[in-house]
């Protein structure tokens, strides 16, 4: 589905780096990052989820789930994310 949107000029251009940075188009750039971001969000709503019907996780089982997730990153064929979030 094509689109047309606008944006701030100095946000375009960061875009159109980061792009040709990563090998990809402008389009494709943006579709992978909203992606991104629909997926943390959806696993945002998912743990909001399970803490209204379990409680909230304890400080331990956040710290194993970070411990977990960044093993996860670091598999082979995995890109690294950087540490600035969506």
């Amino acid at each position: 589905m094509k689109r047309s949107i606008s944006l701030p000029p100095d946000l375009a251009e960061d875009i159109e780096r980061a792009a040709a940075a990563e090998g990809t188009t402008v389009s494709g750039w943006i579709a992978r990052t909203a992606a991104h971001r629909l997926r943390l969000e959806a696993g945002r709503a998912a743990i909001a989820a399970w803490e209204a019907d379990h409680g909230a996780l304890t400080a331990v089982e956040l710290a194993d789930a970070l411990k977990q997730a960044r093993a996860l990153l670091r598999k082979p064929g995995r890109r690294r994310l950087s540490s600035r979030s969506a």
